[in-house]
C-alpha cells in the first residue's frame, strides 16, 4: 500500500484526485500501476484501477489476471469493480472507504455478489487514514 500511496501523489501533478492502484503478480512483483488520469487525458474511464489493469494486461500479454492482487488507495467504484471482475483478479486490497461511490461494501458490493460467477477476496482499510487524509487535503484545497 505504501507504493500505491506514493503513486497517488503523482496524480496531484495533473490536478487529478490522488488515487492510485498497483497490480502485483503472484510473487509480489508490481506488473501494472496507475493513478487517476481523468484530467490529464480527458478520459472519464481513466481511473487508477483501469490504468493499472491495462498496464498489467499488457505486461502479461493477456487480459486474464488470475494470479494477481490489486492494491488501491480508495474503494473501487462500480466501473472499476466491473473491470476487476472482467480481468478475473482474485484479490483486492484497498485503503479508504468511499461512502459516496464505493462498490466493494460501502454503497454496493459488486465484488462479492453471489449472483455473479466470479467473487473476489477483499481486504479493506489498509493504511486507510493516510489515504483518507490525502484525499481530504486534496478536496479542501479545491474549495
Amino acid at each position: 500500500m505504501t507504493l500505491a500511496l506514493a503513486e497517488a501523489r503523482l496524480a496531484l501533478a495533473s490536478a487529478d484526485v490522488p488515487v492510485a492502484a498497483i497490480v502485483f503478480d503472484e510473487g509480489g512483483t508490481p506488473i501494472g500501476r496507475g493513478h487517476n488520469e481523468r484530467e490529464l487525458t480527458a478520459d472519464p474511464t481513466a481511473h487508477a484501477e483501469i490504468v493499472a489493469i491495462r498496464a498489467a494486461a499488457r505486461a502479461l500479454g493477456s487480459w486474464h489476471l488470475e494470479n494477481t492482487t490489486l492494491v488501491v488507495t480508495l474503494e473501487p467504484c462500480t466501473m472499476c469493480a466491473g473491470a476487476i471482475l472482467q480481468a478475473r483478479i482474485p484479490r483486492v486490497i484497498f485503503a479508504a472507504w468511499d461512502e459516496k461511490a464505493g462498490a466493494v461494501g460501502s454503497v454496493n458490493d459488486v465484488l462479492r455478489d453471489r449472483r455473479l460467477p466470479h467473487r473476489v477476496e477483499v481486504l479493506a482499510g489498509v493504511l486507510a487514514d493516510e489515504s483518507a487524509t490525502m484525499l481530504t487535503n486534496f478536496f479542501e484545497a479545491r474549495r
